[in-house]
């Protein structure tokens, strides 16, 4: 419940930003640059969190942040999703050279560094929201695909899959009709989860610099900005640090009482 708190403050700050946000997160101010927190000597209850070295409200800016990480969460996790679903259905299902030729593949994608992958596709098509969204679906689709994939090896082989077959459905059909709706626990756990990875990721790659440019608000950039002022303003990179903490702590705690709910075998242990 209190995972679910969080998260929902979280959607809270993202859909309603312009609302919530006291100052226009890209708004500089460079009279109150590097102003601390509001309790601190030389703080502004205008600026709640204080100021980064530019003047912009550094609460402002974190509301945005949740903006963009959702946004991006959403959208990555639902193509990611719907990819790796698809190949881990085929791999599974049909077996043969579509399991041999997808499951290679995912092979010689788990070696490859997502990190590379981002720094590759930033050199080649240039930093932004487009290139984390790429990079993020990329990377994504590979969790889905070999668990779908194990889970469609044991259920293929259940009665109602033999059933359908003497039936006369086809393979396409006994994979949307019966073994996707019993894959949807499995599915929202591995995506509750991933969301969080999306959230670590873009800030890594906003962080190196590859990922969302300035001025748009990142809690990735926020830290990277102020990395260099850490031992005298210290706020600019914990107020967002925490933010990413507590929101990936959330997400993380979520999926695991979801795994816990949907697996009969862990929830007969609780």
């Amino acid at each position: 419940m209190a995972s679910l708190a969080v998260l929902g403050l979280v959607v809270l700050f993202a859909v309603f930003a312009p609302f919530i946000a006291p100052q226009d997160p890209t708004k500089q101010d460079l009279l109150r640059a590097v102003q601390p927190p509001a309790w601190e000597d030389g703080g502004e209850m205008a600026h709640l969190l204080g100021t980064d070295q530019l003047g912009r409200d550094i609460l402002s800016r974190i509301v945005y942040g949740a903006r963009l990480s959702l946004e991006l969460s959403v959208i990555a996790v639902v193509l990611g999703g719907i990819a790796g679903t698809t190949l881990g259905l085929l791999a599974g299902y049909r077996g043969g050279i579509f399991d041999l030729i997808i499951m290679r593949f995912v092979d010689l994608w788990i070696a490859m560094p997502s990190i590379l992958i981002g720094l590759i596709w930033s050199a080649t098509f240039g930093a932004g929201f487009q290139t984390i969204l790429v990079v993020l679906v990329l990377t994504g689709w590979i969790q889905y695909t070999r668990v779908i994939r194990g889970e469609v090896l044991s259920l293929r082989e259940r009665d109602y899959v033999a059933l359908a077959k003497v039936a006369g459905q086809g393979p396409f059909a006994i994979m949307r009709k019966h073994l996707l709706p019993n894959l949807s626990g499995t599915l929202v756990v591995i995506a509750t989860l991933d969301f969080a990875r999306v959230i670590l990721f873009e800030a890594a790659l906003s962080f190196l610099g590859i990922g969302v440019q300035p001025p748009t608000s990142s809690w990735g950039l926020m830290l990277s900005d102020g990395r260099e002022l850490l031992s005298v303003a210290p706020w600019l990179t914990l107020y967002p640090g925490l933010a990413i903490l507590v929101t990936v702590l959330s997400i993380n705690l979520l999926g695991d009482r979801l795994r816990d709910h949907f697996d009969p075998h862990l929830r007969q242990m609780a």
